[in-house]
């Protein structure tokens, strides 16, 4: 499992971890520890600065020992942190303490994809929608800034409390996407590998993460994998040389089009599938319009929940961010999905026709007069024009009602040429042509239409189109030389957003200064995207070692080095004297701090004071036990007369006195 997938409200506790409780680079107090993985383990912590909850993702000692592996960390934390969207975890900072390198990341309270399918099994295509849609905006925004994820499953979706979609671990699994070992985890995630990861490892690009979110498709409408086996190998193998099947043979009643969209994103030869998340989603959400209500909020049989409310799978994960077409239209090309709805205002033909040929059928003559119409051949001639009559109201009245009305096509993610092309075919004009950007459609396709498709509109009336210009761009201004603060109220005056913090020493750049940005100065980059800076810790101080000192000499010592001084409301017992310095935080040992930075002093209560057990009498190896036992190290005094000895006559402490825990007691032997 990756360690930021589990960035949730479950806490792991039942194991000691010794950064729980402790504070990170002087900011970040570890709370309770979430998960553990390959590379990293997860923490609650606390951002002492800004008081926020966050998640603190903690790289495993024995990997930070490698700079390559660090650096790499570090630069694709960057890359995560450019990508200002609501659909992706965010990483608000980075930075090192010691042997610990570490990412602070927005904290999501929730639960995973796996969690949702574990307790619901399948899932109905509405649901499994509305949970792929986000995600494949969030890929998508990331397709677009230019890297990929490589490592999509469902455990790295998370669904939080408040129903919003997020994708974690952007950008880290190449580091580690190596073959380790045959375990469950290793698995669960060849799962998801398209084939050409497999024949070429690293070569992977945006249609990786297709092929995985067609994956996760599957296993959402059917409950299950679409390859398994005893063994990753066998899984491998599959996803070489079999196709996934079509969702509908495992949970038959499912619309053809899911199929063909899990066919689409699986295809085995890359070339086949969409280009990327963005193409995607633009045919998830062509499906999503070409299926009525009842297909969209089918249960599959294999969902574990045995009841199912379909407001609920409506509002449970948050609704799409884009316009679509109305449920239930028809697909472009193609007939309705189903039966057009009855006009209720519109009168029942067949009983308008009955009535008008009675009315204009001539009443019989009076009784007891001849009828002049019997004595001319009038009758046929009255029965025509009644019948020409009947029917040029009844096609009055539907011309009226219905004959000169038609409906607005779809055309949402067509050129604006194929919508002109529809809209023709229909005897509709092109109306009003506006432009506007979009992160998620495509350039010179259609976003929006007035009146939307599947409005009802008189023939040869005008539909407004709304053209996508793409995502819009801006330039990253010069940040340097700016204080964070300002230089964060630059960014959002230029439409993009403070992205990740990664503080660095400088003997040339004021602490608090940016020293650079990532993209850098100058750079076109998408509006909203986030801008990582690099801001100055000042000059490094060497932190000298005031642990046995008293607090008057500790505190010159550490403000005469350019540092501040707190001192812990507690005390603890040490083998120092009462009142000399017992612990400091951050610790010496040749590390540096900022200048500026506090440096925390607990003083000591002195040693603990336990009592000595007698031994006088007893064999040597057993009063060395007990008194090791209790607390204390044994130094034996043999001299000459006891070299031969085994018998303790003498103890330099009396039994039953306290002496300092740790402290030496000498034994006499004879």
């Amino acid at each position: 499992m990756s360690a930021s997938a589990r960035t949730l409200a479950c806490v792991d506790t039942t194991l000691q971890d010794p950064l729980v409780g402790q504070v990170l680079d002087g900011r970040y107090r570890v709370d309770a520890r979430i998960a553990v993985g390959g590379m990293a383990t997860v923490y609650r912590a606390v951002d002492t600065r800004l008081d926020r909850v966050l998640a603190l993702k903690v790289m495993h000692p024995a990997l930070a020992v490698d700079s390559v592996f660090v650096d790499r960390f570090i630069r694709e934390a960057k890359s995560v942190a450019r990508l200002a969207h609501p659909n992706v975890v965010q990483v608000f900072d980075q930075g090192t303490d010691g042997s610990y390198v570490y990412l602070a990341m927005e904290y999501v309270a929730g639960c995973t994809l796996r969690d949702v399918l574990r307790e619901r099994g399948a899932l109905q295509p509405r649901a499994a929608l509305d949970i792929l849609e986000p995600v494949l905006a969030a890929l998508g925004a990331a397709h677009r800034a230019g890297f990929v994820h490589r490592d999509m499953k469902p455990e790295n979706v998370l669904i939080g409390d408040d129903g919003r979609v997020k994708v974690a671990d952007f950008g880290l699994v190449r580091s580690v996407d190596t073959v380790t070992s045959t375990t469950g985890a290793v698995l669960g995630t060849v799962s998801y590998l398209a084939p050409e990861q497999i024949e070429q490892p690293g070569a992977a690009d945006a249609r990786v993460d297709v092929y995985a979110c067609g994956v996760v498709l599957y296993e959402m409408l059917t409950g299950d994998k679409p390859h398994d086996g005893d063994s990753p190998a066998v899984v491998l193998y599959k996803h070489l040389h079999e196709d996934v099947p079509p969702p509908s043979a495992i949970a038959p009643g499912l619309a053809y089009e899911l199929d063909e969209l899990v066919a689409s994103a699986t295809a085995r030869t890359p070339d086949i599938r969409p280009h990327d998340a963005v193409a995607l989603l633009a045919q998830a959400r062509e499906v999503r319009a070409a299926l009525s209500a009842d297909q969209l909020d089918a249960v599959p049989p294999q969902a574990l929940t045995a009841e199912h409310s379909n407001a609920d799978d409506r509002t449970t994960v948050i609704p799409r961010a884009l316009n679509s077409p109305t449920l239930g239209s028809a697909r472009a090309g193609g007939p309705p999905s189903r039966p057009l709805p009855v006009n209720e205002d519109e009168p029942d033909r067949e009983a308008v026709l009955n009535r008008t040929s009675r009315l204009a059928t001539p009443p019989p003559p009076p009784p007891g007069r001849r009828s002049r119409t019997s004595r001319t051949p009038r009758g046929p001639l009255v029965i025509v024009a009644a019948v020409l009559l009947a029917l040029g109201l009844g096609v009055g009245i539907w011309y009226i009602n219905s004959g000169q009305f038609t409906k607005v096509p779809p055309l949402l993610s067509k050129t604006e040429a194929q919508a002109k092309d529809r809209l023709e075919d229909a005897g509709l004009e092109l109306g009003k042509v506006e432009r506007a950007y979009s992160d998620t459609v495509k350039r010179g396709t259609v976003i929006s239409t007035d009146p939307g498709s599947g409005a009802r509109i008189r023939h040869n009336d005008s539909v407004s189109l709304v053209i996508s210009q793409g995502p819009e761009t801006v330039k990253v201004p010069d940040l340097e030389g700016y204080k964070l603060d300002k230089a964060r109220s630059v960014l959002k005056d230029s439409g993009l957003e403070p992205g990740m913090v990664n503080r660095t020493f400088s003997d040339d750049v004021p602490r608090g200064f940016v020293i650079s940005s990532d993209p850098g100065n100058g750079t076109k980059v998408r509006s909203g995207s986030a801008v990582a800076l690099t801001v100055s810790k000042g000059s490094p101080v060497d932190i000298p070692d005031v642990t046995g000192e008293s607090l008057a000499d500790a505190r010159a010592e550490l403000t005469e080095a350019g540092l501040k001084v707190k001192v812990a409301s507690a005390r603890v017992n040490s083998e120092f004297d009462a009142g000399q310095v017992a612990q400091q935080s951050p610790a010496a040992n040749g590390r540096q701090a900022a200048e500026g930075d506090t440096v925390t002093l607990t003083l000591s209560k002195g040693p603990e004071m336990i009592e000595v057990p007698d031994v006088v009498g007893d064999n040597v190896d057993d009063a060395k036990a007990e008194l090791e036992a209790a607390g204390f190290q044994v130094d034996e005094d043999r001299g000459l007369l006891g070299l031969f000895g085994d018998t303790v006559k003498k103890q330099s402490v009396d039994g039953g006195e306290t002496a300092p825990k740790g402290s030496t007691i000498t034994i006499t032997i004879r």
